[in-house]
C-alpha cells in the first residue's frame, strides 16, 4: 500500500519496518527504564499536536481508526476478517482500510511526512460506511471526516489555497504569503521566536486581526492588548493556550521522568522543558537546549519541542517532535573516532582549502570546533511525521556556535536501508545487485558526515548590538568574487528569518553536499574499515554515493507539485538541485538515459571521472551555498538555488516516469512500555498493519 496512484489514493504493497529496541532496552537498569518509560509517555502525548499541525481532519481520522479498532477488538476479538463478514464488506476492502490506517498512523496525519502529499483510502466510501456501522461513535466521526478524508484537494501542504493547505495558518479566511511575511517581520522586530506559533486570520467588527496562537499550557487572562501592525490597518493579538491539553499531559510525564534522572543536568533541562511548555516562552526552551547539549552520551537520549520547520511554507514555524532513544555503546565508539578526527576533515572542505587563517579552517568556519556528542541510538518512542535516520540539534545557530550541538544516528531506522528487496528502478540492471549490496554502508557514512560535518560546520557572520564576530575594518574576502564581504546578519536577524522558505532546503542541501564531497577521502573511509583491500572497497562506496546522488535527484521529482510550482519536501528539492548541478557542471561524468516509450530512466556515472569532474562540480555548488548562508546573501542564493531547482522542459518528462515508477514509502511499527508496579515492561508488535494499529491504540491517546 503506501505506493500512491495518480489520483492520490493508496495501492497495496506496504513495506513495514520494525524499530526493534528490545536488546538495547534490556541493557538498561531499572531506574533508566523508568526514566525512558515516562519520557516515552511524554513523547506520544504530542501526537494530537502534530495532527492539529497537519490538517483539520487528522484528529478525527485518528479517532475513527481507534473507535473502529476498539469495536473490532470487543465484538470480534480483533479478527478483522470476522468484521468484514459481519459488515458484508470484502476482505480486500478491509485490508485496504488497514493499510490506509497504518500509513496514517506512521505519518501522524493524512499527508506523507516525506513529500507533504495527501494520501487517501483506496476503498469505496460505501465500504467504509459499512465497516463504521459496528460502532456508533465511529459512525458519527466518519460523517464529519468522510469528505476531507476522500477528497483529492487540497492535494499537498503549502500556502493556503484550493490545492494546498497549512494548519500553521488555520481558519476559514485564507492568508497570503505577504500577510504571513508582514506578521513574521513584526515578530522578528520584537524578538518573538515563531517556532511554537500559528497565525489565525480573523475579523473583529470588520477589522482584520492576526491572532498569534502560542503553544502553551497557560491561557489568556483576557487582558492581552491588540497591537497595530506598522504600515497596515490590521492588528496582532496574542492568544495563549494552543495545544494546551496535550502540553499539560507532556509536562505531567516529564515531571514523572524527573524522579529517575541520572544527573543534575537532566533534572535541569526537564524542568526547563516544563517551564517553556507551560508558558510558551521559547527563551526558556533555548536555555534547555544549552543544558541538553551538556548531557553527553546518556544511556537514554531525548528530543522534545517544536523542532523542525520543514512543513511551514514560510519556513519558520516548527512541528512538534518527541524522541526517546537508548544508546548503542559499541556503535557510538566508532562514531567517536570520527569526532576526534573531525577538525582534520573540516580543513579539507572548500572554504578552508588554501588558507592558513583560523588554524587552516578559514574565516567562514568557527574558530573552535568543539567535538560534539555523537551517539548511535535505538528509538524507543519516535513521535514525528518523519522517522529521520540522523539528527543534528539544536537548530538555533547562536547556541550551536557558542555552546555546541549533538548528533545522533537512529540505528534501528538506518537498518531499513539494508533491505535488499528495495531495489531502485533508476539503477542500471547490470549494477542493481552491487548497488544494493553497497548501499547501506555508503548511506550510513554519508548520513554520519551529513550530520556531523554538514550541519555541524559553518560560521554565520553576525552583528549584535554593534559588535561583529569578524573584523569589520578588514572583512573576510568572499571566495566567490574575491572582494570583502558586504552583507551579514544584522541585530535580531536569524538564518531562518532572512532566508525564509529557502532556509531548510538550502541547509539540507549544504549538509548533503558536505557528506558527498568527503566520500572519496580514503583516510576518512578507513576509519570505518573500508579500504582498497576490504570486501566492499572505499572506491565502491564513493561510486555508490554518486549514483545515489543521481537516484535521489530523480526520486525527488515525485515531491514537486506542477500545479503550484512548489516543492513538497526540503530534502527532495535539495536532491534535485544537486542532480541538476552535476549534469550541468560535471562535464558529462554523469548522464541520465530516458526512454519515454518504455517509461524507463537510468542513472549512469563514469567511475573513472568522479574525482576529476564530479567532485569539482560538488565543490563549486557547496562553496556557493556555504558563502551565501554565511554572509546572509539571500538574493544571490535565491537566484542560484531557484534556477537549480526549477522543473521544466525534459525534467517534466522525467517526473512523469518517476511517478510511474514510484516505490512505496516505509511505514514503521514501534514498541510500547507499560508499568507493572515499579517494573517497566516492553511490548513489541507484529510488523503488519494490524500491529501498527494495535500499538497506537495501546498508547491510550
Amino acid at each position: 500500500m503506501t505506493s500512491e496512484t495518480r489520483s492520490g489514493s493508496i495501492s497495496k504493497t506496504l513495506p513495514i519496518h520494525q524499530l526493534s529496541v528490545e536488546a538495547a532496552f534490556n541493557d538498561l537498569d531499572p531506574r533508566e527504564k523508568l526514566y525512558a518509560h515516562h519520557l516515552a509517555k511524554a513523547a506520544w502525548s504530542g501526537t494530537r499536536i502534530i495532527h492539529r499541525q497537519v490538517s483539520p481532519e487528522s484528529s478525527g481520522i485518528f479517532d475513527f481508526i481507534m473507535r473502529l479498532y476498539e469495536a473490532c477488538k470487543n465484538n470480534y476479538h480483533g479478527d478483522w476478517d470476522a468484521l468484514a463478514d459481519a459488515c458484508k464488506v470484502s476482505h480486500a476492502d478491509v485490508n485496504a482500510f488497514l493499510e490506509y490506517a497504518a500509513t496514517f498512523l506512521s505519518n501522524v496525519g493524512n499527508y506523507y511526512g516525506s513529500g507533504d502529499q495527501k494520501f487517501r483510502p483506496s476503498l469505496a466510501k460505501e465500504s467504509l460506511r459499512g465497516m463504521a456501522q459496528i460502532s456508533e461513535s465511529a459512525n458519527t466521526i466518519l460523517a464529519s471526516i468522510e469528505t476531507p478524508m476522500f477528497s483529492s484537494q487540497p492535494s499537498s501542504l503549502g500556502y493556503p489555497g484550493v490545492e494546498n493547505q497549512s494548519c500553521y495558518y488555520p481558519g476559514e479566511n485564507d492568508i497570503s504569503p505577504e500577510e504571513i511575511s508582514l506578521v513574521s517581520q513584526y515578530l522578528e522586530k520584537h524578538k518573538i521566536l515563531p517556532e511554537n506559533t500559528r497565525i489565525h486570520k480573523a475579523f473583529v467588527d470588520g477589522n482584520c486581526v492576526y491572532e498569534l496562537l502560542l503553544a502553551s499550557v497557560e491561557k489568556n487572562t483576557g487582558q492581552e492588548k491588540v497591537t497595530k501592525l506598522p504600515g497596515s490597518e490590521a492588528s496582532v493579538r496574542l492568544v495563549k493556550g494552543d495545544h494546551g491539553d496535550e502540553l499539560s499531559a507532556i509536562c505531567h510525564s516529564l515531571k514523572q521522568a524527573a524522579q529517575y534522572t541520572a544527573n543534575s543536568i537532566q533534572e535541569t533541562f526537564l524542568d526547563q522543558y516544563q517551564r517553556s511548555l507551560y508558558t510558551g516562552n521559547l527563551e526558556i526552551y533555548k536555555e534547555s537546549q544549552k543544558t541538553w547539549v551538556q548531557d553527553t552520551k546518556p544511556s537514554v537520549e531525548n528530543i522534545f519541542g517544536f523542532v523542525e520547520p520543514y512543513r511551514d511554507p514560510y519556513g519558520v514555524r516548527a512541528e512538534f517532535e518527541g524522541l526517546v532513544a537508548i544508546s548503542d555503546r559499541k556503535e557510538t565508539q566508532l562514531l567517536t573516532k570520527l569526532v576526534e578526527e573531525s577538525s582534520k576533515f573540516i580543513r579539507r572542505l572548500p572554504w578552508a582549502t588554501g588558507t592558513s587563517e583560523n588554524d587552516g579552517k578559514g574565516p567562514f568556519e568557527k574558530s573552535l570546533f568543539e567535538p560534539p556528542d555523537f551517539t548511535s541510538i535505538h528509538a524507543l518512542a519516535y513521535c514525528s511525521s518523519i522517522i529521520f535516520p540522523g539528527i543534528n540539534l539544536p537548530n538555533y545557530n547562536d547556541i550551536r556556535q557558542q555552546h555546541g550541538f549533538k548528533n545522533v544516528i537512529i540505528a534501528n531506522r538506518m537498518n531499513a536501508e539494508s533491505d535488499e528487496t528495495q531495489v531502485s528502478p533508476f539503477v542500471d540492471a547490470s549494477e542493481a545487485a552491487a548497488f544494493q549490496k553497497h548501499k547501506y554502508a555508503a548511506y550510513y557514512i554519508w548520513v554520519v558526515l551529513h550530520e556531523l560535518l554538514g550541519h555541524g560546520t559553518g560560521k554565520l557572520m553576525t552583528e549584535e548590538d554593534g559588535e561583529t564576530n569578524f573584523d569589520i575594518k578588514s572583512p573576510p574576502i568572499n571566495p566567490l568574487d574575491q572582494r570583502p564581504i558586504d552583507s551579514w546578519y544584522r541585530s535580531g536577524q536569524t538564518w531562518t528569518g532572512i532566508f525564509g522558505d529557502l532556509a531548510t532546503t538550502v541547509d539540507e542541501c549544504r549538509a548533503e553536499l558536505v557528506g558527498a564531497y568527503l566520500m572519496d577521502d580514503v583516510e576518512l573511509l578507513a576509519l570505518f574499515g573500508f579500504t582498497s583491500e576490504s570486501e566492499i572497497t572505499a572506491q565502491d562506496l564513493t561510486y555508490n554515493v554518486y549514483v545515489q546522488l543521481g537516484v535521489d535527484g530523480l526520486r525527488g521529482l515525485q515531491n514537486y507539485n506542477i500545479e503550484s510550482g512548489r516543492w513538497g519536501q526540503a530534502h527532495s528539492r535539495a536532491h534535485f538541485a544537486t542532480l541538476k548541478c552535476l549534469l550541468a557542471d560535471g562535464k558529462g561524468f554523469m548522464r541520465i538515459d530516458c526512454n519515454s516509450a518504455e517509461d524507463q530512466i537510468t542513472v549512469h556515472v563514469d567511475r573513472s571521472r568522479i574525482v576529476s569532474d564530479g567532485k569539482p562540480a560538488l565543490e563549486r555548488m557547496l562553496l556557493r551555498l556555504h558563502i551565501y548562508r554565511s554572509t546572509a546573501d539571500v538574493k544571490s542564493c535565491r537566484e542560484y538555488y531557484e534556477y537549480l531547482s526549477r522543473v521544466d522542459g525534459a525534467y517534466m518528462e522525467w517526473r512523469r516516469i518517476v511517478l510511474a515508477k514510484k516505490q512505496p514509502k516505509w511505514v514503521f511499527v514501534q514498541s510500547n512500555t507499560f508499568l507493572e508496579g515499579e517494573k517497566v515492561i516492553l511490548k513489541n508488535y507484529d510488523a503488519t498493519p494490524q500491529g501498527i494499529i494495535q500499538s497506537w491504540a495501546e498508547r491510550d491517546l
